[in-house]
């Protein structure tokens, strides 16, 4: 390679497909308090999100500081407690790790999942060692789909946002890495094509994608 480039990989429903699990826990959350929001509910409003504002959307009302500590914490409880057993990466995506790896392409994580959720899912896959930049939520100030926590993790990288491609599955998070100013696969684990803002380039998983496959997206055209 003649320059530096990186990937960053979203956690939810791209290192993992976890979106279930996490609709699974808020059913249980909201199903306490009388809640029940239907799939097209959590499909406009969960998926991608930060609990901030899940929690404001489906309460109907501002949920912050110590509030939104103590129920982020339950809903998130629930999620670990009710997923930890069915920890799986995407089909391909080791493998594609590896190769990018050794390609010399520099990888991070960013979510807007809690670093214990981070924590629990890195505990099973074993990516972690080869990451050079990991960001969950407490990390930044403002959420997807603001960039800064692209911003911030090209910056850990030692790249700027035109040498980094993203894989995100949600529209906040796609908007994310495009205002960061970076290339972008739409990963399609929860949303179609037509759902998404538009992306370099779509995947369902990666078992046939390698640094090949992608190189052309890593250099600036």
């Amino acid at each position: 390679m003649n320059k530096e480039t990186a990937v960053i990989f979203d956690m939810d429903g791209v290192i993992c497909h976890t979106n279930p699990y996490h609709s699974l826990a808020f059913r249980e959350f909201f199903s306490a308090r009388n809640l029940n929001p239907t799939d097209e509910d959590f499909a406009g409003h969960m998926f991608g999100k930060s609990n901030s504002y899940i929690l404001s959307h489906f309460l109907g009302r501002p949920i912050i500081g110590e509030e939104l500590l103590l129920l982020e914490e339950e809903k998130e409880s629930l999620f670990r407690k009710i997923y930890a057993p069915h920890i799986q990466p995407i089909d391909g995506i080791l493998k594609f790790i590896t190769d990018l790896q050794h390609h010399g392409v520099k990888l991070g994580v960013a979510t807007s999942a809690p670093s214990a959720n981070l924590d629990l899912i890195l505990s099973e896959v074993p990516i972690r060692e080869k990451l050079g930049s990991i960001l969950a939520s407490e990390d930044v100030k403002k959420h997807k789909p603001d960039p800064e926590v692209y911003q911030t993790s090209a910056q850990n990288l030692g790249v700027t946002p035109e040498q980094c491609l993203v894989f995100e599955d949600s529209y906040s998070g796609i908007s994310a890495a495009l205002n960061a100013g970076m290339r972008v696969v739409g990963v399609l684990t929860s949303h179609t094509i037509e759902e998404l803002p538009k992306c370099n380039l779509y995947i369902d998983d990666y078992k046939d994608l390698s640094f090949d496959k992608i190189k052309s997206l890593l250099f600036n055209p």
